[in-house]
């Protein structure tokens, strides 16, 4: 997906939650906080960006946004659990906000494993009164492509509330 492809995505993005009543909240690790530019590069995004939190560290989701120490140790940063917990947490910090995105993955080029290889991406949708949705992409491409797919993906998935 182009630049010019992406700023067409996020005005759509923009457009549908303004029409819908939403105010969202990113919370991102492995995108470092591409989500919420690729909104707010859209005048008029302050009418539901509420804000995002990168949360690259371990420590920043335990302390910004809840993530337990035992789901960490247990499943680690990039696991369904993990993003339930960012996005749901996130919710819970930013009472004003109706949705809270969040993404964790491994955009490498190092860092991956058998288990959890280079491009592994959770996503999870928190929206007040509704259940949080979590999904699991894989990626190929090097980190930026990574990133620049996670973007599009999450995006994408705002769409389809």
């Amino acid at each position: 997906m182009s630049n010019a492809d992406l700023f067409s995505l996020s005005k759509k993005v923009i457009s549908f939650l303004r029409d819908q009543g939403e105010k969202i909240v990113t919370v991102e690790s492995c995108t470092g906080g591409m989500i919420a530019a690729s909104l707010t590069d859209i005048a008029g995004s302050s009418a539901v960006v509420e804000g995002g939190l990168v949360t690259y560290s371990n420590i920043l989701k335990q302390v910004l946004v809840g993530v337990r120490g035992d789901t960490l140790e247990r499943y680690g940063a990039v696991s369904e659990q993990a993003a339930q917990e960012m996005a749901e947490g996130a919710l819970r910090a930013l009472p004003t906000s109706t949705l809270a995105l969040s993404v964790t993955g491994i955009a490498g080029p190092g860092g991956g494993s058998a288990h959890k290889p280079v491009g592994t991406v959770y996503f999870a949708l928190a929206a007040k009164g509704r259940e949080t949705r979590v999904q699991c992409c894989s990626f190929a491409g090097d980190r930026q492509a990574i990133r620049h797919s996670s973007v599009s993906h999450a995006l994408q998935m705002l769409l389809s509330l």
